[in-house]
């Protein structure tokens, strides 16, 4: 059966702006089928690292959770720390990114709250007994929230192909420990290089796995390592470090039984902006130029109807003269070809969404519904 999914472009006029014409969509989505009434609401959203200017802007997310208010909500903002060490690698760095960013409590009129602490470690083991996954390392926050409700910003990603829905909610609700997990299969690494001894990762290390040497070096014992990633999470000297091994097939499928979790047992909703497409994720501090022209936006209850929908917007879209996918070669539209993989060709998307209509997240067929 297929999943309603509906869309709109990207028109304008002085009867409707594009923030009430957001608002529009997801009252026509059904977004107001769900009770909110004094419900806390997770809004998922990437803030961007500093320096990319591609991540959807604040003034959106102003509008959503106004709307959400209207009908009862406890909305906040929130997001995961990062795994790999840069400016939303814990908290305070994080929090303070997304304020330069522009999502702050007086813009966006609602906390701003890291959904998994202070360094990554404020998790809650949520059993799943998928095929990857035994149980998912989700970002306490999320758990602890009544509805979740993904902002989406639809673009390129160099190891899963795409960032959509089932990639904001399985990778960017994990924990770090979570992230380690979907990122790789094997325990940290200690870069001796950079490792000052400061005994942090060995206090953090409940498996007793990680001892300071007299060299003041850590080093890990495998044996006992179960790779929960309390030490890639507290280390600031960059020195316990992710063995980034995990092909792409194996990420989205992970990412999927991610999803599974984060959604379990509670009601969710989700809008994707196709907006500024760029080839890479928003983690990056920079941002490429897009790879197809502005398309619209699209809100649905079924997530992975939803990135299906905006896959195949982006398919059939032409693709702009001077982004990454020519390489100096004739110009082509490149009109009904996978943008994404002619990004990064060794990349498998659709592993994902196969293995989310599988454990029966969603489905990939779905019915656009265009709103005017």
């Amino acid at each position: 059966m297929s999943s309603f999914v509906y869309f709109c472009d990207l028109h304008a006029n002085s009867s409707m702006n594009l923030l009430e014409k957001l608002v529009h969509l997801i009252k026509r989505a059904g977004v107001d089928e769900i009770d909110f009434k004094k419900k806390i609401t997770a809004v998922k959203i990437h803030f961007g690292e500093p320096g990319n200017l591609s991540y959807i802007r604040p003034n959106f997310a102003a509008s959503l959770v106004k709307y959400l208010k209207s009908l009862g909500a406890k909305p906040f903002l929130t997001d995961t720390n990062t795994l790999y060490h840069g400016r939303r690698s814990n908290a305070i760095d994080h929090i303070r990114s997304a304020f330069e960013n522009g999502f702050n409590p007086l813009t966006v009129d609602c906390p701003v709250i890291i959904g998994d602490g202070l360094r990554g470690t404020d998790y809650t083991e949520i059993t799943i007994n998928q095929e990857y996954c035994r149980t998912a390392k989700i970002g306490k926050a999320f758990i602890d929230s009544d509805i979740i409700i993904s902002m989406n910003h639809f673009k390129g990603h160099e190891l899963t192909g795409f960032g959509g829905a089932l990639k904001n909610l399985g990778m960017g609700c994990a924990a770090v420990g979570g992230k380690l997990e979907l990122h790789s299969a094997s325990a940290p690494e200690i870069a001796e290089e950079n490792c000052t001894g400061c005994g942090l990762c060995e206090d953090y290390c409940a498996q007793g796995a990680i001892v300071v040497g007299t060299d003041n070096i850590a080093r890990i014992d495998l044996n006992k390592c179960v790779g929960c990633g309390q030490c890639v999470a507290v280390c600031q000297y960059d020195a316990a470090r992710v063995v980034w091994e995990n092909a792409s097939e194996l990420v989205n499928r992970k990412i999927a039984e991610y999803t599974l979790a984060v959604l379990k047992d509670k009601p969710g909703f989700h809008v994707s902006f196709i907006m500024n497409v760029s080839p890479d994720c928003d983690c990056w501090n920079f941002n490429d130029y897009p790879l197809v022209p502005d398309i619209g936006m699209a809100a649905s209850f079924d997530p992975v109807a939803l990135d299906q929908a905006c896959a195949d917007m982006v398919r059939e879209a032409p693709s702009l003269p001077s982004c990454r996918i020519h390489n100096n070669r004739t110009y082509s539209d490149h009109k009904g070809e996978d943008k994404f993989k002619l990004a990064h060709p060794e990349v498998f998307w659709e592993a994902a969404l196969d293995h989310a209509e599988k454990i029966g997240i969603g489905t990939r067929e779905y019915k656009l519904v265009p709103v005017n």
